[in-house]
């Protein structure tokens, strides 16, 4: 199987070279390498292209670089369709793989090719202070919470191998997520001549939920692989913040820019993937954190209220968006409901 690596920059010349260098060390060879540039504004083509002139690369590498900045979702759409591998890396920046983590992913579809698996999450471990690899988990899968809420598993503890059993999970990372192209061709939505895997109205942040949201409601699978393992170097998130306070707390750490994307994101997903009849089951737990994020937004953060009216403006999309999704869906609200804990 070739795995198509598609690396994803903006202005990531610090982080460059050690990505790319974790990459030319990968034991499995059938694979190669497109580098997708958001517009950096720094020397991050410069360096890649320097790096890979010395010749280091086992695999083919191909440079795009884009005019403006198109965003995680864009950007990565643009990688798939541009790519040719049957299994597509999805891959930050700021990641750095273990040697053998093709290895172990390509070996886990191999043996569960009749498992219908869309993609699976890596055992993700944090990058520390001057990128050095630490053992506290970043994230062993996205777990949705009845609340809607979604919350990376792990997220903050030490890893002391309570993560070690081939599980599935709700939804795969955006770090670092390995894909069946045969999942993303069939999860792709096809609307006004565009045709996205990831939703491009959302930009950044959630794209990677609504994905796994979607490739759930289509039958698919998704597995955390604990052997394959990378570690990421994160901006935020220190825990899994299962309670409000810890909510608050781990949202005043991020840029403004996040919070306006993460509430209209969050919204557009809802709009396009939620079950009336699951959502009904969960109303009680949905209206509290829903009303609380609301009133926090609207008292405390006004510079997020323009991601409302963004909301608004690009809800009617979203909506043509889930009557595709509802019309293709495959799994009921019931077997949905295992999901959300």
């Amino acid at each position: 199987m070739i795995v198509s690596i598609n690396l994803l920059t903006y202005n990531g010349e610090s982080f460059i070279k050690k990505c790319l260098d974790s990459i030319f060390a990968q034991t499995y060879l059938k694979a190669e390498i497109l580098i997708i540039d958001n517009a950096s504004e720094d020397n991050t083509v410069a360096v890649a292209r320097e790096i890979i002139n010395k010749g280091n690369s086992k695999f083919p590498v191909r440079i795009i670089q884009n005019k403006k900045n198109i965003g995680f979702s864009g950007g990565h759409n643009l990688g798939i369709r541009e790519s040719r591998g049957e299994l597509v890396l999805c891959l930050n920046q700021d990641v750095l793989l273990a040697n053998d983590f093709l290895k172990r992913s390509v070996e886990f579809f191999e043996k569960n090719k009749d498992k219908k698996i869309a993609s699976i999450q890596p055992k993700l471990l944090r990058l520390g202070k001057d990128e050095q690899k630490t053992d506290i988990i970043d994230t062993t899968g996205l777990v949705a919470l009845k609340n809607r809420r979604i919350i990376a598993r792990g997220q903050g503890t030490v890893d002391e191998k309570q993560f070690e059993k081939e599980e599935e999970v709700f939804g795969s990372d955006g770090a670092a997520p390995l894909y069946s192209r045969e999942a993303l061709e069939d999860a792709k939505i096809l609307l006004g001549g565009k045709e996205e895997y990831f939703d491009e109205d959302f930009f950044a942040y959630k794209e990677d939920v609504d994905l796994s949201w979607r490739l759930r409601l289509y039958g698919w699978k998704i597995f955390y692989v604990p052997g394959a393992i990378a570690w990421h170097g994160r901006s935020a998130g220190d825990s899994a913040a299962t309670n409000y306070l810890a909510v608050i707390k781990e949202r005043l750490k991020i840029s403004k820019f996040a919070k306006y994307v993460a509430f209209k994101n969050q919204r557009l997903m809802q709009i396009k993937n939620e079950q009336a009849a699951l959502l009904l089951r969960h109303l009680p737990q949905f209206l509290i954190k829903e009303t609380g994020s609301w009133i926090y937004v609207i008292l405390f953060e006004r510079y997020t209220w323009s991601a409302i009216k963004d909301l608004f403006i690009q809800a009617p999309r979203a909506f043509q968006k889930r009557k595709i999704i509802m019309g293709r869906r495959k799994v009921s609200a019931s077997e949905m409901a295992r999901w959300f804990v």
